[in-house]
């Protein structure tokens, strides 16, 4: 047993999966940043990443379109989440509550589209899937190649997210804009900035990106939908921004540690390692737990965190 799990190939084959597997955690994870940096908690993301994976699985199937599937699915994901937004941010409703409850109504209505349009059947739809693209020159790189540079073009597109939401948060007015609302909103609304349309904008960003997740785990992971397609992965991903103290790259580290536990579970079960199926599907999420709970008493939450705001008050 020991000889195939200590291989070149089983190296390269594991690390390339943890990228894989990283990225429908780091891609709605980076979208959190900017809804936790505004203020708003909210736990819904698991319900909005399967309200963008059913849609951009059923789009994709009756269109023929992949990237109109993503689009779709982003769309979706934006929709759902402004009525979060309108449930914490105009109504003032409990963030906590009304996350678990998006969750549990997302979860019934993805079932529900599924099956109205697809129906109930015995082997259920599949599509072809983004397939992988190997970047010239680079994925000729021995075992660097081959983990690095042959993956599929959304997985690409989610690592150049990185680069891109910290400038836009670091570096642009609307990043100091969104981050001035979950600190000082009062201080933020005296200058003329507007708390409510900065934490909007805030959620609804967290909701393309969570779409855009969901998506990706039907069209470009495992071609087809199903009710437990996102697996816990939204929660993790709200998780997640916390081990990384709303920082874009410490979100990746934290995603790739769940890729690599996800992935190492997967490569451990198909060597047949003598141990109980159900212990190393908890594999992953215990490995994220354990390493969550020593990062998290360093977060430094914004002041405002899940504090609704009303100019009225004083």
């Amino acid at each position: 047993m020991l000889e195939k799990i200590f291989t070149t190939g089983f190296f390269v084959s594991l690390l390339a999966s943890t990228i894989r597997l990283a990225t429908p955690i780091m891609v709605p994870a980076l979208g959190q940043i900017y809804t936790q940096r505004a203020g708003i908690l909210n736990l819904g993301v698991e319900g909005t990443m399967l309200m963008g994976a059913v849609t951009g699985f059923a789009v994709a199937c009756l269109t023929g379109s992949l990237w109109l599937g993503l689009l779709c699915g982003m769309l979706t994901g934006m929709l759902w989440s402004a009525i979060m937004a309108w449930l914490s941010i105009t109504m003032k409703a409990n963030q906590v509550i009304a996350g678990l409850g998006m969750n549990i109504l997302g979860a019934g209505l993805a079932a529900y589209i599924y099956r109205v349009i697809f129906g109930v059947q015995s082997l259920p739809p599949a599509i072809t899937a983004f397939q992988s693209i190997s970047v010239p020159g680079l994925s000729d790189i021995p075992i660097l190649g081959a983990v690095f540079f042959q993956h599929n073009a959304l997985v690409y597109l989610g690592f150049l997210l990185l680069p891109l939401n910290w400038f836009i948060l670091e570096k642009t007015t609307f990043g100091l804009k969104i981050k001035a609302v979950g600190e000082h909103p009062r201080a933020a609304d005296s200058k003329g900035v507007s708390v409510a349309g900065g934490r909007y904008a805030a959620v609804l960003i967290g909701g393309l990106y969570a779409g855009a997740a969901g998506a990706f785990m039907t069209i470009a992971y495992l071609n087809t939908f199903t009710e437990a397609v996102i697996g816990g992965r939204g929660y993790i991903a709200v998780a997640v921004v916390i081990f990384a103290r709303f920082l874009p790259i410490r979100a990746m580290w934290g995603a790739l540690l769940f890729g690599f536990a996800s992935a190492l579970q997967m490569r451990l079960q198909a060597l047949g390692v003598a141990i109980a199926n159900q212990l190393m599907l908890m594999l992953p999420y215990i490995m994220t737990i354990i390493a969550l709970v020593f990062a998290s008493n360093k977060a430094e939450f914004p002041s405002a965190y899940t504090i609704p705001y009303s100019r009225m008050e004083r």
